[in-house]
């Protein structure tokens, strides 16, 4: 259990799990207890199924300001390797549970995401910024490498000219340019952040939840797959999920071709209805 359980809440609003990052005068960043709460919110909420969606937030000004440098560099490391360890087993747990969660998951980043933050931006499958974010691969500036995935996040999401210099430098960008470099998938003003993160996820509530699970998964396996290994994994990834929500796949046949109630290049079927 976590000294502090507070160092990261949610709630549950209208389907959507809004989980806040919840240290604003510390920006946020990311203690071994903050860390270690992440973990027990994702295992508390993943399974629940009064919420389709889970957004990322972070309260006050910022999103997150990476790894607390106090708390979890110089006094974990003051209590040696086991314990750097441990605390580095916590961070990266929880983002690889959050890559691979059973509900899509939305970064809606409104303030500084520097450093390790970039872990679990990474580990959402979307990301939504305001324009007056910024960001920054910080570490540079304080005498190591971006270290902790920030490294390969950055090459797996932008090209890699701006890689290099994002991490040599350690420069600021805003929200709009890393939407222009991809780091997120597009910025708003401040101002129209949560209404655009709502309105994305609305959005997700309305897909089939077996599908859309299965294909945020395909998308982060495929991409270091070469084609034809690509193809054999979707070909058994479909089925999978067909043999596994099959009903689901009937009824929106069914209303495409029997009941003529959708189109499927322009919206999706109703999911309310069940397959008779």
């Amino acid at each position: 259990m976590t000294d502090d359980p507070n160092v990261a809440t949610y709630r549950i609003e209208d389907g959507i799990a809004w989980v806040s990052f919840n240290r604003p005068d510390k920006r946020n960043c990311m203690s071994p207890n903050l860390n270690r709460r992440m973990g027990e919110i994702l295992d508390e909420l993943e399974y629940r199924d009064d919420f389709g969606v889970l957004v990322l937030k972070g309260e006050g000004t910022a999103w997150s300001a990476g790894m607390d440098l106090k708390e979890y560099f110089r006094e974990t490391e003051a209590k040696g390797l086991g314990a750097v360890r441990k605390a580095q087993r916590e961070s990266y747990g929880w983002w690889r549970r959050l890559r691979w969660y059973n509900k899509p998951t939305i970064a809606m980043v409104n303030g500084w995401c520097f450093g390790g933050g970039y872990g679990p931006l990474y580990s959402c499958d979307l990301a939504i910024a305001a324009d007056e974010a910024q960001f920054a691969l910080s570490e540079i500036n304080w005498g190591i490498l971006p270290g902790g995935g920030a490294t390969k996040v950055v090459v797996d999401l932008i090209p890699m000219r701006d890689a290099m210099y994002h991490a040599m430098t350690g420069e600021l960008i805003d929200g709009k340019k890393a939407a222009e470099w991809r780091l997120v998938n597009e910025s708003v003003p401040l101002d129209q952040l949560e209404t655009r993160v709502r309105a994305l996820a609305e959005v997700l509530l309305k897909k089939n939840p077996v599908a859309i699970k299965a294909t945020k998964d395909a998308v982060r396996r495929v991409k270091e797959m070469t084609y034809d290994n690509a193809e054999d994994y979707l070909v058994r990834a479909q089925e999978a999920a067909n043999s596994f929500d099959n009903d689901g796949r009937k009824e929106g046949i069914k209303q495409f071709i029997d009941d003529k109630t959708y189109k499927p290049g322009l919206g999706t079927y109703d999911v309310s209805k069940k397959s008779a």
